[in-house]
């Protein structure tokens, strides 16, 4: 099965776990000191990485988007830009993030969300970088990232089969060190609008780790995307699912995504192979109630077994197993055998 190389000790697809990416996003409210709370909280609920956001504003805007009003609940700033430029760490702030990520022990990472910003994370040697569904479009983005041979993990709200088949095609060109996300961009995500049998249609096509990246509430989606086939999962965390922001009401408080990690890996070894075999722990089971041939009636020696002189039970001690019903009948016996006897092997010839 086709791997994505992390780095030398993380692997994502082929028969490696789920790769868990806890998404802090901006639910950090702009303050680095929330920011450091989700990195450890990542941590201790164990997640394999921990993710955010770089933008640089005028790269992703025009000026005329970031001066637009802004005023709602969730608004940082009278216009747009200055909301954004309060969530919006610096590259300093994220070299001190990235630094606190790796003494506390976990992966970090950001989304890159413009080429300038792509280059910064290539240049502190981030181990992948996010690309989001808000450039699944930007052809010109995609082939920039693809050119630069880092791995990658781009997530496909917002476009059609097609579209994705064009990303595909574009970071393919270049290199396989990439994963595909199914993503729905809508915060939270109604749960008949999430469609993740789209995980198996893209593990059909597509020679690569999928993955799914919700936004919808709660954690059964998630959990069933990874039954479903899925080699990364992301979700959103938050300390507080109260907080101001709009992904906050998807996100997972640190003690659900703690949960979701644990129900992660208990899918993954119940999920185990693909045949079907009776498993040490059934033993118990199959001596206690396991059904076994056993004489319907007393018979002598020589007389032969019509079907209703042989019945099904369970038997003390056992007898042959009962799926060789057919093979018994009209047999003949070698030994006096009375009703309730369990039949062996050899006891009829």
């Amino acid at each position: 099965m086709v791997e994505v190389k992390i780095n030398d000790e993380v692997k994502v697809g082929g028969n490696n776990p789920c790769f868990i990416i806890a998404e802090v996003g901006q639910n950090h409210q702009g303050d680095i000191e929330i920011a450091k709370k989700l990195i450890k909280a990542a941590k201790d609920a164990g997640a394999n990485c921990v993710k955010f956001q770089k933008t640089c504003l005028k790269e992703k805007f025009t000026k005329k988007y970031l001066e637009r009003p802004y005023d709602n609940p969730n608004s940082w700033g009278k216009t747009y830009g200055e909301h954004k430029r309060h969530l919006e760490f610096s590259e300093s702030q994220y070299r001190e993030l990235f630094k606190y990520a790796h003494e506390v022990g976990i992966l970090c990472t950001a989304s890159a969300m413009d080429m300038v910003s792509f280059d910064f994370l290539v240049n502190m040697k981030v181990p992948f970088i996010k690309i989001g569904s808000g450039d699944s479009n930007n052809l010109l983005f995609l082939k920039y990232a693809a050119s630069k041979q880092v791995p990658l993990i781009i997530s496909t709200g917002m476009v059609d089969k097609s579209a994705v088949k064009t990303i595909y095609d574009i970071i393919s060109a270049q290199h396989k060190n990439f994963c595909l996300l199914h993503c729905i961009s809508a915060y939270p995500v109604p749960y008949e609008d999430c469609n993740l049998t789209v995980i198996q249609d893209y593990m059909n096509t597509f020679d690569i780790p999928i993955g799914y990246s919700g936004q919808e509430i709660g954690t059964a989606v998630a959990l069933a995307s990874v039954a479903l086939g899925a080699k990364v999962l992301e979700k959103h965390i938050t300390l507080e699912k109260t907080m101001k922001g709009t992904d906050h009401v998807c996100s997972l408080t640190p003690p659900e995504f703690q949960q979701l990690v644990r129900d992660v890996r208990v899918i993954e070894n119940a999920l185990g192979t693909p045949i079907k075999k009776v498993v040490t722990s059934e033993i118990p089971c199959i001596d206690k109630l396991q059904k076994s041939l056993v004489m319907g009636c007393t018979k002598n020696k020589g007389e032969i077994l019509y079907p209703g002189d042989v019945k099904i039970k369970v038997a003390e001690p056992k007898g042959l197993n009962a799926l060789h019903f057919e093979e018994v009948i009209y047999k003949t016996l070698v030994y006096d055998k009375k009703e309730d006897e369990p039949l062996n092997q050899g006891d009829f010839c």
